[in-house]
């Protein structure tokens, strides 16, 4: 498997202890990892085996060292990392929910490494040498208006070094409010129809076709969890018929139940054959994870995307269905380990998709 390369910002997490509220929990002490939906992406793709890189800005300080040397340390290539005396590390701070809450996310992020660096400042020719894959998401051009340029930047060297790119579109909508003059949803349509044209994997979750691109699977409320299911092969046909140059479509399909209690799916569309599949399968239908005690769900839709990215750079995974069964299955582990990036392997992710799945110990 070729280099895989992935672009956007890393930040530091700072997560309540266990179910606190951050008002219960402050004054006091807050666990500290490091997140970011690109970061967590090659983190994953390291731990099942692939060769990842991140492309970054960060501050010049002990705590982005830290930050570094964890991705090192999980096997990611961290040369591509820009160290700069401008900026800061972003933050975002979490109260994990349960039962009827919900989660909640404070982000931190004004004026972090990655906003204020601007596109030249990265050599996209050395970064993407040896590339076969590059990835992006919806929410670093999110943050600035360089950022946004960067994004595209990248996304428009990936093409010209023949790399595959995949984007997430991850619409955040506290995010996008670098232009006064737009609503969050406008700025990032604007912003997305000039990156897809550069697109050739789309990954969205339920949501994000219709605040991205306004394109809606029928009557669904991703609100209440209602899907309706039936309609989201042609929220992907309406996508490649406007951006022909995707070759496929993975929507993940979360239904919440609550917040400790998610079923889990997803479709992959192929455009060239025109046909859908959805994942997981039971007897031939579509059944999804019953996942009912959920220990962290931030980062599930990224541990989606890492596997699907391996699963279709891997010959004996790479057909349409059994990449989509191999991704849904990634990111169902995912929800069983705390903090954003998913620490499963090749071979469990495997175990699962292959129906292992009563959680007895392993000896």
């Amino acid at each position: 498997m070729k280099r895989i390369v992935a672009f956007g910002e890393v930040m530091a997490r700072l997560a309540a202890p266990g179910r606190l509220r951050l008002r219960q929990a402050l004054p006091g002490a807050l666990e500290v990892t490091f997140a970011g939906a690109e970061a967590n992406v090659a983190a994953s793709l390291s731990m099942l085996g692939a060769e990842a890189a991140l492309a970054s800005a960060l501050p010049a300080n002990p705590i982005a060292d830290a930050c570094v040397g964890t991705l090192r340390g999980l096997g990611v290539d961290t040369k591509p990392v820009l160290r700069t005396a401008e900026g800061r590390l972003g933050l975002y701070f979490l109260e994990s929910g349960a039962n009827q809450r919900p989660s909640h996310v404070v982000y931190d992020r004004e004026g972090s490494a990655i906003s204020v660096t601007p596109p030249e400042a990265y050599d996209w020719s050395s970064i993407l040498r040896g590339a076969s894959w590059f990835h992006v998401t919806g929410i670093t051009p999110s943050l600035s208006r360089a950022a946004a340029d960067a994004s595209l930047a990248a996304a428009e060297a990936a093409r010209a070094h023949d790399a595959t790119v995949s984007c997430d579109l991850n619409f955040r909508k506290k995010l996008w409010r670098w232009d006064p003059d737009r609503t969050p949803g406008a700025l990032a349509e604007s912003i997305m129809r000039r990156i897809l044209p550069h697109v050739d994997v789309v990954i969205a979750n339920e949501g994000d076709c219709a605040d991205v691109l306004g394109i809606r699977a029928g009557a669904s409320d991703v609100e209440s969890g209602h899907l309706e299911l039936d309609h989201y092969p042609d929220v992907a046909r309406q996508l490649v018929s406007q951006f022909p140059n995707v070759q496929h479509v993975a929507i993940t399909l979360r239904e919440s139940i609550s917040a400790t209690h998610n079923n889990w799916g997803a479709m992959l569309y192929a455009a060239r054959e025109d046909h859908a599949c959805f994942a997981p399968l039971v007897d031939g239908a579509y059944q999804p994870y019953r996942i009912t005690d959920i220990i962290d769900r931030v980062g599930g839709g990224d541990s989606f995307a890492a596997g699907l990215i391996f699963a279709l750079l891997t010959p004996e995974l790479n057909a349409p269905q059994t990449a989509l069964n191999f991704a849904v299955a990634a990111s169902c582990l995912a929800h069983s380990i705390k903090g954003d990036f998913n620490f499963s392997t090749r071979r469990e992710v495997e175990a699962l998709m292959h129906g292992s799945s009563s959680g007895r110990v392993v000896r």
